[in-house]
């Protein structure tokens, strides 16, 4: 008999703590979930062990045992390191990181193996040759797989340049070596299409999928394949760096600059950091693939942190497509009122009567972005969240993007009771009106997240793209991801101005990033393809650097600008959000918590916490919020952590029923 540290399956702030247990070691072990008797009245709990011990703690008199364990379901070792790594980073519960690791559903009463329905290609496709910038960066990679050294490559290659074969290549080399392998993509509609890859590469039995649009049955089945050895590729969106392989050989990210690697819920944690922290603990490899690479990685390089492996040239040695960029401000002068410029209406013409395909791409989804009163101004907003709503047609309702509530448009001014209620700025779903008038014959269709709720539409809608079905994709960020066809001709960037605008120090990251990728679905056939991008701000060097297809021109500028700032990759930066009922409240919560802040750090740190103010989204679900940003430089990071620690805790134990705290690092959102 001895003793184990238990963390309970409880979310509250009140017991993120560890309980300690009698046990039998030679049946339980760290990792293990387990079932306990808890608090007054000995209900069982679910509970994770994290600690054994044959001595008992001391000056603990009277210490109950655990009831039972769990067959199925444990932790390896290098999880348990990383949650409690995720508690500290992240600022979360233990049992917030724990979830991440364990699956969600149950058994089947049947016994029945749910698999998700995948497909494959009817003949196996000839494994192709490596091009010359492959073979050397294999040549690089493989010693470290073989020394079973942690080792971190960033592979900059341009659109179209080959980066899949070369992840195939190194889980290939894995599978060789008996390890294991995690292979990222950015979005759920993504998988379909790398999933097809490499199923036809390694086959059914070796592949596992792991995402949120596959019901509970499909995940617990297929994370208890991947616990038993059974498969040894898991392929899937963010979450999946959550699942249980054993030695390890490689995490790969592909577009590890995509924003959705970052979770904003709890624990709100950075994929690309997690998967730092896994590989080390397995003497694995890190592979993060991208076109346009995120600030952040491209500064570890820079420092010699990773290693840059760099693509240069397309696989089938096709020119990069031609880039046009046409000044919006332009158009109106020469009376031109509509979505489409002269040059990019002129070129899908074109386009369509040479049979070739057209993707338009606008980041903004909905009819209209706003209504507007036009004898008083009013504009309809979120009751709870107190930001415009979007009119969407299809639905004939408002709909607010940040909480999801919708309601019927009006048919007149809530305000002034006037006529006049009229809906501004456009969506995806007026391209798609306004591409239907203007190309009639064409066979046109929307790809954004209203069109793909329902499991399977993204796949469909794709698929009929890739078999000519579809001449026309119109479609937000879903459609500048990672896709293939080879008989794109043209891409549309039907407003560069979209993401540029949005108050955000990653505003001309994010703009760069968005214009590059989406005009890197054209001419990746045998011909060359053509990019428009439409702009009210041509000379923004985001713009202009993404037309010319130069990274290295941006990241200078954009490093020079964060440094003198002090922004990320030079530093942390720390959102801190109070939220009350009240109004007035939420103010004095914000000013309390800077004067906390300050009492346990020192006033000499005055001028790296900024705030408080109102949130831009001031209300959410009710509860007005303030916000603080706390600049973290490196030498500051513990005692900022340590601060923030204490802040959480004070607000559980004094004001949990009145405030709402929440502390997220380097988050991808601001409002």
């Amino acid at each position: 008999m001895g003793y184990v540290d238990v963390i309970i399956d409880n979310s509250s702030n009140q017991t993120d703590q560890f309980y300690t247990y009698k046990a039998d070691l030679s049946e339980v072990h760290s990792g293990d979930k387990v079932f306990v008797p808890f608090a007054r009245g000995n209900k069982l709990r679910e509970a994770y062990v994290f600690e054994v011990s044959e001595t008992a703690p001391e000056g603990i008199t009277r210490i109950r045992e655990i009831d039972s364990k769990d067959p199925e379901i444990s932790l390896t070792s290098e999880s348990l390191e990383v949650c409690r790594w995720m508690k500290e980073r992240y600022f979360c519960r233990y049992i917030d990181a724990v979830k991440c690791f364990v699956p969600a559903g149950k058994p089947s009463k049947r016994g029945k193996v749910r698999r998700p329905e995948l497909e494959m290609s009817e003949e196996k496709p000839a494994v192709p040759e490596l091009t010359e910038e492959q073979a050397k960066a294999m040549v690089r990679i493989r010693p470290w797989l073989e020394k079973r050294e942690h080792r971190t490559f960033l592979i900059r290659g341009v659109t179209g340049s080959g980066k899949t074969e070369l992840y195939m290549r190194v889980v290939q080399e894995c599978l060789a070596l008996g390890r294991t392998a995690l292979v990222l993509v950015p979005e759920i509609s993504l998988t379909d299409q790398i999933v097809s890859r490499f199923l036809d590469r390694f086959g059914r039995e070796e592949v596992a999928v792991l995402h949120s649009k596959l019901s509970q049955g499909e995940r617990y089945d297929e994370w208890m394949r991947l616990k038993q050895g059974q498969a040894r590729i898991v392929i899937g969106a963010r979450s999946a760096i959550f699942a249980p392989l054993t030695n390890v050989g490689t995490v790969i990210l592909d577009e590890e600059h995509e924003t959705t690697y970052k979770s904003d819920m709890t624990p709100k944690y950075d994929t690309a950091e997690v998967a730092e922290q896994l590989a080390r603990r397995h003497g694995a490899l890190v592979v993060l693939g991208s076109a346009t690479p995120s600030m952040t990685a491209s500064y570890k390089a820079a420092k010699g942190e990773y290693e840059e492996i760099l693509l240069k040239e397309r696989y089938n040695k096709n020119p990069l497509p031609s880039v046009e960029v046409m000044d919006m401000r332009e158009e109106l002068k020469a009376g031109n009122r509509s979505i489409f410029s002269r040059a990019l209406f002129s070129e899908m013409e074109t386009c369509l009567n040479e049979g070739r395909q057209v993707i338009l791409f606008l980041n903004r989804r909905g009819y209209s972005t706003f209504l507007s009163c036009r004898e008083c101004g009013y504009v309809v907003k979120c009751p709870e969240c107190g930001i415009s709503m979007t009119y969407h047609r299809q639905r004939g309702e408002a709909v607010c993007h940040y909480c999801g509530r919708h309601k019927p448009l009006p048919d007149h001014c809530p305000s002034c009771k006037g006529p006049y209620l009229r809906q501004f700025g456009a969506g995806t779903e007026k391209v798609e009106e306004l591409t239907r008038q203007a190309f009639p014959d064409a066979a046109i269709e929307r790809m954004d997240l209203d069109t793909v709720k329902k499991k399977g539409s993204a796949a469909a809608i794709l698929n009929r793209f890739r078999k000519g079905k579809t001449q026309i994709l119109i479609g937000t960020q879903l459609v500048a991801k990672g896709l293939d066809f080879r008989n794109v001709g043209l891409v549309g960037v039907i407003s560069a101005d979209v993401s540029l605008n949005i108050p955000d120090y990653r505003s001309p990251e994010r703009t760069f990033q968005l214009i590059t990728q989406a005009a890197g679905r054209a001419g990746r056939g045998d011909m060359q393809g053509r990019v428009i991008i439409q702009t009210y701000t041509p000379d923004h060097y985001a713009v202009t650097s993404a037309a010319a297809q130069d990274y290295e021109t941006f990241y200078k500028e954009e490093i020079f600008i964060r440094k003198q700032l002090q922004y990320p990759p030079f530093s942390d930066l720390i959102q801190l959000v109070v939220a009350a009922e009240d109004e007035e409240e939420a103010a004095s919560a914000g000013t309390k918590i800077r004067e906390a802040f300050l009492r346990k750090s020192g006033q000499e740190h005055s001028p790296y916490i900024l705030g408080p103010h109102e949130a831009p989204i001031n209300k959410v679900n009710g509860y007005y919020r303030q916000q603080l940003l706390v600049k973290v430089l490196p030498e500051n990071l513990r005692l900022y952590t340590a601060v923030i620690d204490y802040l959480r805790k004070k607000v559980t134990a004094e004001k949990d029923k009145v405030w709402l705290f929440s502390a997220d690092i380097n988050p991808y959102s601001f409002l």
